[in-house]
């Protein structure tokens, strides 16, 4: 494997398998990449040479030397296990032995209070306000709301479908009233930027799957188009099409981090803090836990019972003796 070719037409026999299994584009990336540094950290050895021995090793080395999170060496093994299954077709056994894994740190998530979202919200304007409306009004991931077709909002129901969430799940979120007049009106101005790229010769949107295919003319429907879209066209990295995609996630993640640092919350808040903050408001306001469940689209409930352990937290839930010390001074 000391041939860059080589290192290089395995890498993309890896990405064509991941594309014929309809993995997205940023999971094509992360295990493309987690390959690579596999390869290079045994000295550009062939995988098909390699086994469970050396993956031990690889993983074991991200934990100790690299210091890296328990996601992070997760997706790694992931990755790997990919390749070996999919690509090589040699299975890894069921339970890889010598792996020294990362801890993975028991944290409570970041909530914000209804004032403090109030705050945040102030600070932003035009598509970055109706992102983060959608991440606190309706519990959306990042990655969901950026990827909303125009089709997948009801305004008549007040729904939002999310379509092929996290683990390629299916779901209905509710939709705030107040949001509904603000998004009508930004898809107004999506529709005249989409007639213009039509009119220009372009104006064909990413289609999931084979669906480009079966239905030839979809990509340049209306209800297929990006709720959120980018300001400018774009190649794509796939097919190499110039075509208008969402707005990038590293925008909002920007723009929240700044409206955070102006309202002076002390708090380590982000994009996530908003979904988190949606689940434990819903709970404060007496909505049964289930419901919660179904909305943040989580597959067992005991990750939503997480939220529940912030409300035990509160300045309510104990008193502590300070109070009745002082009070007796």
């Amino acid at each position: 494997m000391d041939n860059p070719r080589y290192q290089s037409a395995f890498l993309t026999q890896v990405a064509n398998a991941i594309r014929r299994r309809h993995y997205s584009i940023r999971t094509e990336q992360a295990y493309v990449d987690w390959i690579r540094r596999f390869i290079l950290f045994h000295g550009k050895r062939h995988p098909r040479d390699m086994g469970e021995k050396e993956v031990a090793a690889f993983l074991t080395y991200l934990a100790v030397q690299r210091d890296v999170a328990a996601s992070t060496q997760n997706q790694a093994l992931n990755a790997l296990v990919f390749m070996y299954k999919e690509v090589l077709e040699r299975p890894l056994d069921g339970e890889i032995r010598g792996i020294s894994y990362a801890k993975r740190p028991k944290r409570l998530p970041v909530v914000l209070t209804p004032d403090e979202v109030a705050g945040v919200l102030s600070q932003l304007e035009g598509t970055q306000w109706l992102v983060a409306c959608l991440l606190y009004g309706s519990g959306l991931r990042l990655i969901e709301a950026l990827r909303l077709r125009v089709m997948d909002l009801d305004f008549s129901r007040r729904a939002i479908f999310v379509r092929n969430g996290k683990g390629g799940k299916d779901r209905v979120v509710t939709l705030a009233d107040e949001v509904v007049l603000p998004l009508q009106r930004h898809l107004q101005n999506v529709k005249t930027c989409h007639e213009r790229d039509l009119e220009a010769g372009f104006g064909c949107v990413y289609l999931p799957h084979a669906l480009a295919r079966k239905y030839l003319n979809a990509c340049r429907e209306w209800g297929w188009q990006y709720v959120f879209p980018a300001s400018r066209r774009a190649i794509d990295p796939r097919s190499g099409v110039e075509r208008r995609h969402h707005i990038d996630a590293s925008a909002i993640q920007k723009a929240i981090k700044v409206a955070v640092r102006r309202t002076g919350i002390p708090k380590k808040a982000s994009c996530h803090t908003l979904r988190h903050s949606f689940a434990t408001h819903l709970l404060e306001r007496g909505m049964d836990i289930r419901t919660v469940q179904e909305q943040l689209g989580h597959k067992d409930v005991r990750t939503t019972q997480i939220y529940t352990h912030v409300l035990n937290r509160g300045g309510l839930a104990v008193r502590s003796p300070l109070s009745g010390l002082l009070a007796n001074s």
